[in-house]
Order: structure tokens, then C-alpha cells, then sequence
């Protein structure tokens, strides 16, 4: 039976200071002890539930790292001021200089420029390659691995990462298999499918509003409580805080997910077969054609839809832009980065959220120019916005 996320949250029971049916917001940088033996019992981190300082842990914050990892399924969990902040503490967590990493040549441009780019400062080696490539996951491993890196869903060309046969080969190579499951909250559990530690970038469909920045990490408790260490911990010691207002907002938002997801996905499906119909080139993992359909049935929680994010190929960048500038011109939605919006979002890729790839690796990896991915919103009348944007397409062939 298929890990149910929606039941873990709708189980969670937090409670106001005085009753609320909302939990209180803790809005203190700082808090008091009774006893000084109390207070370096917490710096030590044996005082269970007591609070040292706000960059270590907020009673809010703590709030919605519990119930992330509830819907993960994780024994713990922790929450950053971005997703960026998640995977770049996350990662910085596992690996030390003369390390090496095997990354999902196709990821998130930020991700890509922070392991292609800064890492290198710090000796640790990063190898890119096709992550659906079993075989070419095996062959990257060296003696020094120490993380294995993907995303379930990759960014932008929607690849399905085989997450457990990908940890078959970190636990034989003895070191960690880290799964960034941001465009696909729900709809994939990683950390029951295999993964070590699994990241988000909380910005996008969990919190839904695009009005914040946020990020989580879902582990272990030993890897989590590591992370917040205070002599070497990489969360305590870079400290990336989320705002403990803001997370009482996105743990509110996170009731509803299940809601969201299954509309998003029921969106992007019609979306993905009428484009289909009119002889686009689209990617969508829900369309039986597409290579990862098979592996995600596989994996997936069925509930919750095959997600809402789909790419069309318009082939040059001008062409791309051009549908764009007339989607947003009709109201379709907003050529904007980001995803996971309750209106549609869209955005050529190689020249907005992978600009930071360089153009050889983006040919290698077989990313257009004309790339256009989709974040599908909760359109309530899905056929009206199909129409308006075969319009816009013909107003540009």
C-alpha cells in the first residue's frame, strides 16, 4: 500500500497557547531558563524541548519541520529561508573537501551553478550525468562519493529519477542519496522509495502563493539534529532562519496541498493531451508516451495526479517568447519564474531558471531553446484556457 502524505498531515494536532486551533506564533529571537544548568544542557542539545535561540530552533518553525517530515514520512525535519538555503545546508552537511558528488546533469539552474560553480572553491568534485542512466550513475562512483543528487522530477525536462534502484547504488557505495521533491510534493514520498535526505523549495506548490521564500530538509533525526549543531552544524552555523511568521503561514497553506496537487494535476493533464492533439512536441510524465510514465506509475501515490508542471517545444526563443508575451496579454497567466502558483506560470527555460547551465551542457542535456515549461495553475474552467492558448499559437505559426 502507497504511503498516504494527506492522512499524515490531516492527523497532525497543533494546538494554539490558549486553545487556538491554529498553533501559536513565537515570535522571540530569544528565550529564558530557570536554571543556568537547563541552559547548557541546550547548547549541548540534551534538553528536550526547551529553546536556546531562534537560529537553532522556533517553537513555529519547529511546527512546520514536524509536520514536513510527517508528510515524508522522515523522523525529523528542519526549515530554511529559501530552497536554495535547504539544499545548499543540506549538501554542505554530507560532504568535505576532496569529496565528490554524482549529480542529475538536468537540475535546477541554482543548484547546478552552486555544485558546478562554487563548490569548486572547496576541492569537492561534482560529476553531471543523465540520472534516468543507471548505468552512468554506477560508472560516475568513486572511491570518494559521498552523495548521489537528483530531483524526482527534474528541472526543466520532467525526467523521472528511479529513486530506489538509485539508493540500491548509494547504499552499496556507502554514501547518501539526496532528493530534491519540490515540483512533485504528495505525489512522490522519496524518503519512503529509498532517499536519505529529502529537500524543497517550500516557495513553490507547498506553500502555493508565491508571497515567501522557504525551504525544508527531511532526514534522519541524527542527520537533522547534525545540521543544527552548534559546533558543526552547517544550518546552525550559516544560519538560513525562516521567519517564524512566515512559517506559520506556509504550515497553514500545507493543509490544503492534497487539495492543490490534485487540481494542478488534473489541469495539467487535460492540458498535456490537448496540446498533444494539436501536434506540439510537450513533455508531460502523465502522457503513456513519455519515458518516465512506466517508472512514475511505479512510484507514485495515484491520488494526487501525475503533477503540474508540462513543456512545450517551440524550437527558437523568439517563437517561445512570442507565445508567451500573447499568453500573458490574454490572461492565461504570468511569464514569470517560479512554479507551484495558483495561476499559470511560464517561462522559457534555458534562458530564466537554467540560464545558469552553460549552452553546451543545455544541448547535451537536450534542453531547446524554444523550451517553455508550464507550472499549471487551479484554473477552475481548464477548456476556456486551452482555447485561449491555441489562439495565441496560431496568431504566431
Amino acid at each position: 500500500m502507497k504511503y498516504n502524505p494527506a492522512k499524515k498531515i490531516q492527523d497532525l494536532e497543533h494546538f494554539g497557547e490558549f486553545g487556538g486551533v491554529n498553533p501559536s506564533i513565537t515570535d522571540s529571537a530569544t528565550y529564558t531558563f530557570m536554571q543556568a544548568g537547563t541552559m547548557l544542557d541546550t547548547f549541548k542539545g540534551e534538553a528536550e524541548g526547551c529553546f536556546l535561540y531562534s537560529r537553532h530552533w522556533n517553537p513555529t518553525n519547529k511546527y512546520l519541520a514536524d509536520a514536513m517530515a510527517a508528510m515524508e514520512g522522515t523522523e525529523a525535519g528542519w526549515v530554511t529561508a529559501s530552497g536554495m538555503g535547504a539544499i545548499t545546508c543540506a549538501i554542505l552537511q554530507v560532504v568535505n573537501a576532496g569529496d565528490h558528488i554524482v549529480s542529475s546533469m538536468t537540475t535546477y539552474g541554482g543548484t547546478f551553478a552552486f555544485l558546478h560553480n562554487w563548490l569548486q572553491k572547496f576541492n569537492i568534485e561534482v560529476s553531471f550525468v543523465d540520472i534516468t542512466d543507471l548505468d552512468a550513475v554506477k560508472a560516475a562512483i568513486k572511491p570518494n562519493t559521498k552523495l548521489i543528487y537528483t530531483e524526482t522530477m527534474t528541472n526543466p525536462l520532467l525526467q523521472i529519477s528511479d529513486v530506489p534502484e538509485l539508493s540500491k547504488i548509494a547504499k552499496s557505495n556507502n554514501c547518501k542519496l539526496m532528493v530534491d521533491n519540490t515540483f512533485t510534493p504528495m505525489i512522490f514520498t522519496p524518503a519512503q522509495l529509498g532517499a536519505d535526505i529529502v529537500v524543497y523549495s517550500l516557495t513553490k506548490f507547498v506553500n502555493g502563493k508565491n508571497d515567501c521564500v522557504a525551504g525544508a530538509i527531511c532526514g534522519s533525526a541524527e542527520y537533522i539534529n547534525s545540521l543544527i549543531d552548534v559546533n558543526d552544524g552547517t544550518s546552525m552555523l550559516l544560519g538560513p532562519v525562516l521567519d517564524p511568521l512566515r512559517s506559520s503561514s506556509i504550515l497553514k497553506n500545507l493543509y490544503t496541498l492534497h487539495i492543490r496537487m490534485k487540481q494542478h494535476s488534473k489541469n495539467a493533464e487535460y492540458l498535456s493531451a490537448k496540446f498533444k492533439e494539436i501536434g506540439l512536441k510537450v513533455g508531460y510524465p502523465g502522457l503513456a508516451e513519455h519515458k518516465g510514465y512506466e517508472l512514475m506509475k511505479s512510484m507514485m501515490n495515484e491520488d494526487f495526479g501525475f503533477g503540474g508542471m508540462i513543456t512545450i517545444d517551440m524550437e527558437t526563443s523568439e517563437k517561445a517568447n512570442q507565445l508567451m508575451e500573447l499568453m500573458e496579454e490574454k490572461g492565461v497567466g504570468y511569464l514569470a519564474v517560479s512554479l507551484g502558483y495558483f495561476k499559470t506560470l511560464f517561462s522559457c527555460s534555458g534562458k530564466s531558471t537554467s540560464s545558469e547551465v552553460p549552452k553546451e551542457i543545455q544541448e547535451k542535456m537536450g534542453m531547446s531553446e524554444g523550451l517553455v515549461r508550464f507550472s499549471v495553475g487551479l484554473d477552475n474552467d481548464i477548456e476556456n484556457t486551452f482555447d485561449v492558448i491555441s489562439e495565441c499559437i496560431k496568431e504566431i505559426k
